[in-house]
């Protein structure tokens, strides 16, 4: 099947997977869809597919408004390009300062094995240090981990709350408990959890013009780095009102918190205290969607569970986004892309140079974007259009679940790319004309503009980026 071929055919798939009307399909239209990216994976078909799912859901949400339909085109090329938008980020003229961790990475153990480390924030970085007992260097740290196996340092750095992960093969991951857990689910889930009357749409008549397809719908992001941040980001280039909220004392990246940003406002809710928690409650109260990426049960533990949440808000959509799925042994384990790509045997099979049985492995590999992060971000926006637009027509209070283990199972399914080593990097000259300039708090920005072209709504970001706790935790009136 050709990458053409393969990305109309995942659209398809998704549409079903969300019980959507097919007729819609239609309307979409890929191009550039014969160049990927380096990978024996299929990463463009999985990102143009995705790109096209979400803006096929705000074209009918803009229908059920009383919007005529529209064509829609999307760029496989362009959707790589934002796939690796926090690459392409540029301030007053420059990349965003190094914001990295010196013993973030492969390091090589006792067994002729690799287990990833992800310590770039600073509480992970010292936890690694604490584990392994030695000094704050990436000599040091390699030489402790040359020491165990890798089995047993990832079961220690997990028992102590940290981010790590095996290099397994596929076969090993396959073997897994959190593997067979994974296969059982969906894609993703759209589930109805309570009921509540229906909510429809608000027209695009006189009395209350409606301008763009998400106009009016309000968002409430709690998430950080990249796959969540993603999905409320384009829930905002549909013209969502999007209010992200953290706190003082969670750590981010400033790149990061540019890039996924745009369209934003941003303020701090400290939800360890009870002021905190009322704040949150009260914004809950009046919003449409509730997206956040804590750990399965975290926000349940403070009260903020599905139910909680539905029984606070009848009508809420609630997005749940999490790195191993919400069953399995995993399912409150710590991670992040390149994690679930090191522990799925991604890293392993892109790593690899040859037809032997793993001892051609020189060093595990890593797909050429953050293929699962911003694939589920695009999958978790559709799944919250989609039961949107259920809430208009039939009611109830809905819960999305999506994770990046579930999305990089989808991507292993899809077969490999016998010559897709081969594909052409992007090249800032092609990059160049997607690119968007603004002036905001942070200076000068440039960045991948949103990817899909569509004839009468086109998505674009209405604010930019606000530095944390720039805005008041409330709803403009």
């Amino acid at each position: 099947m050709t990458a053409h071929a393969l990305t109309g055919q995942l659209v398809r798939d998704l549409w079903r997977l969300a019980e959507a009307d097919p007729a819609a399909l239609a309307s979409v239209r890929f191009t550039e869809t014969e160049r990927s990216l380096p990978s024996s994976f299929q990463v463009g078909p999985v990102a143009a597919a995705t790109v096209a799912a979400q803006a096929l859901a705000a074209a009918q949400t803009w229908q059920a408004r009383g919007g005529r339909p529209q064509a829609i085109e999307v760029s496989m090329r362009r959707a790589l390009a934002m796939f690796r938008s926090e690459r392409y980020l540029t301030v007053d003229g420059q990349p965003p300062k190094d914001e990295s961790s010196p013993i973030f990475g492969y390091h090589q153990t006792a067994d002729d094995r690799w287990v990833q480390l992800h310590t770039h924030f600073p509480h992970h970085h010292q936890g690694v240090l604490h584990v392994l007992g030695c000094a704050d260097s990436r000599a040091a740290v390699a030489a402790a981990m040359a020491q165990c196996k890798a089995a047993e340092l990832e079961a220690r750095f997990a028992a102590a709350g940290l981010c790590a992960a095996f290099v397994r093969t596929p076969d090993e991951w396959q073997a897994h408990p959190q593997a067979t857990a994974i296969a059982a689910l969906p894609l993703f889930e759209i589930e109805r959890i309570g009921d509540a009357p229906p909510e429809p749409h608000a027209s695009i008549g006189r009395a209350q013009p409606a301008l763009r397809p998400l106009q009016g719908v309000r968002v409430l992001d709690l998430s950080r780095v990249i796959a969540a941040p993603v999905a409320a980001r384009t829930l905002a280039q549909h013209g969502a009102d999007v209010l992200a909220i953290g706190a003082a004392h969670l750590p981010n990246f400033e790149s990061l918190v540019i890039d996924t940003g745009r369209g934003k406002r941003s303020a701090r809710v400290d939800l360890r205290d009870a002021s905190g928690q009322a704040r949150l409650r009260e914004l809950v109260g009046v919003a449409d969607v509730f997206l956040q990426a804590y750990r399965p049960g975290a926000l349940a533990a403070r009260g903020f569970g599905a139910q909680a949440m539905a029984g606070l808000r009848p009508g809420l959509v609630q997005v749940s986004l999490s790195a191993y799925g919400h069953t399995g042994p995993w399912a409150q384990r710590r991670g992040f892309d390149s994690l679930v790509q090191s522990a799925s045997g991604i890293a392993f099979d892109e790593g690899r140079r040859g037809d032997g049985d793993g001892a051609d492995l020189a060093l595990p590999g890593k797909l050429p974007c953050q293929a699962l992060d911003h694939a589920t971000g695009y999958l978790a926006a559709f799944g919250a259009m989609v039961a949107l637009q259920r809430r208009a027509v039939e009611g109830g209070s809905w819960q999305v679940r999506v994770s990046l283990a579930q999305t990089g199972h989808w991507l292993c399914s899809l077969g490999r790319d016998v010559n897709g080593l081969a594909a052409p990097e992007l090249t800032a000259e092609e990059v160049a004309p997607w690119r968007h300039a603004t002036a905001n708090a942070f200076g000068r920005i440039s960045a991948i503009a949103p990817v899909e072209q569509m004839a009468l709504t086109p998505a674009f970001f209405e604010l930019p980026p606000a530095r944390p706790g720039t805005h008041a935790a409330e709803w403009p009136t």
